[in-house]
């Protein structure tokens, strides 16, 4: 039986402009597509209709942590939030996904509790280089690593040996090396042994010149090895001309920022909540508008969450302790709500839109099915309306753990339906259809 239907709206994003079009949908694609409203058509009555987001950098858990988060809660909340494909990191399941055979226990984990898209990246760590080939054949979308502790000892930091070993087979398969970039030599620890709830002191013991050092490494060997390099969750604005610089040059990298360090700052942040806490660190105000200012230029290329959710006696929030918490924001729901409140006064809807859709499905190399509305791309699709306000409740996420800084927050935009592979997954502040999302494997 042939799945059809058409939908309509004046708002339609399509060839980089906002317009009127007609979407028709066979079978789970976009079959067709009309720059005029067709009789019968469902008209979204003003509403913005555009690709599904893409949320190149998640932390789902599972296996082994799912009481942290798993694939059904992370992927009906990101169906709630507009997201219709998500990439998955190596790392805070158990085992942690750095070999072929970890890879498919992840998907043994998954099958069955997919409510969008699901793509993974593997890890490198220190002694699995013989283990890369045989992840990147069995279809991961890049390879992940951390310069400094990840916060889990199953996944230890490389060094700069270890990359160099690992960069020339990555670039053999064209996809990129994903790196957590801090580098220090002084613990952490330090600053906050005798005021461990002070957020202005946990900001200053992960300073920006970490932040900076690590950049300028993965730099020099995106150049010496002429490696696809991605620098994930910017923080330190002071790292953004080497960044500039090195794209200007014709070097294969790229580099992502979160909500989250956008839309929050340091100087608004109370002391003892540990809800805040993540690594690197949300830094002050006028450090954040220039993030904001980076991704209207293009030297930041897209948001992505980091969604990284953890139980509320993992992230200390009885006792408000900066040292003891996990470092980690639960907002996957919200990076598309969150990223236009964080952005609409620093850019256009049409600058902000590409960075949620075309922007990562080019990253991720799947901008051939996903990332625009166009004929024979997935019917993957996001109907909203950027003018409306809502205050976000803990009774409305549907992650695992209702803790997330975002409580209470007043966030622009409202999520109306989010179609995966042509199936209504939500709609109506409800998850009307399950299951929906695939595996997504490079080809």
């Amino acid at each position: 039986m042939i799945n059809k239907r058409t939908i309509y709206s004046d708002r339609c994003w399509i060839d980089g402009r906002l317009q009127p079009a007609t979407i028709t949908i066979t079978d789970g694609k976009i079959s067709e597509v009309v720059f005029e409203k067709i009789p019968g058509a469902e008209d979204k009555q003003g509403a913005v209709l555009m690709p599904g987001v893409i949320d190149a950098h998640v932390h789902v858990n599972e296996p082994g942590r799912t009481d942290w988060e798993g694939f059904d809660t992370a992927t009906q909340a990101a169906a709630a939030g507009g997201i219709t494909t998500i990439i998955d990191m190596p790392l805070n399941a158990d085992p942690v996904t750095v070999s072929a055979d970890k890879l498919k226990q992840k998907l043994e984990a998954s099958a069955g509790k997919l409510n969008v898209n699901v793509g993974f990246y593997g890890g490198l760590v220190p002694g699995n280089v013989d283990e890369l080939e045989g992840l990147m054949n069995e279809g991961v979308l890049g390879i992940k690593c951390f310069l400094t502790h990840s916060g889990i000892d199953e996944f230890p930091n490389v060094t700069r040996s270890d990359m160099e070993q690992a960069m020339p087979l990555i670039a053999k398969y064209g996809i990129p090396l994903l790196a957590h970039c801090e580098l220090y030599d002084t613990p952490v620890e330090t600053r906050l042994e005798t005021i461990p709830g002070n957020y202005r002191e946990y900001l200053a013991s992960r300073p920006k010149k970490w932040e900076n050092d690590a950049v300028g490494l993965m730099i020099s060997l995106c150049e010496e090895y002429d490696c696809k390099t991605h620098i994930v969750h910017v923080s330190s604005a002071e790292a953004l001309d080497s960044i500039a610089a090195a794209k200007k040059a014709g070097l294969p990298l790229t580099a992502e920022t979160c909500p989250h360090y956008i839309f929050f700052n340091a100087g608004s942040i109370p002391d003892n909540d540990t809800l805040y806490k993540c690594a690197p660190p949300i830094r002050e105000a006028a450090n954040n508008q220039l993030l904001k200012a980076a991704l209207v230029n293009g030297t930041l290329d897209f948001l992505a969450t980091d969604h990284s959710p953890a139980p509320p006696s993992v992230k200390e929030l009885d006792t408000g302790n900066l040292l003891k918490a996990w470092g980690g924001i639960a907002g996957l729901q919200f990076l598309l709500t969150s990223g236009y409140s964080a952005m609409k006064d620093t850019a256009t809807l049409e600058q902000f839109i590409p960075m949620l859709t075309e922007k990562p499905a080019i990253f991720l190399g799947i901008n051939d099915r996903k990332g625009y509305l166009k004929k024979g791309y997935d019917a993957d699709m996001v109907v909203w309306h950027p003018e409306e306000e809502s205050l976000i409740r803990e009774e409305d996420i549907l992650h695992r753990h209702k803790a997330s800084p975002y409580v209470g927050k007043t966030l622009t935009g409202v999520i109306k339906e989010t179609i995966v592979n042509g199936f209504s997954v939500y709609k109506n502040n409800t998850i009307i259809h399950k299951n929906a999302g695939r595996w997504l494997l490079k080809k």
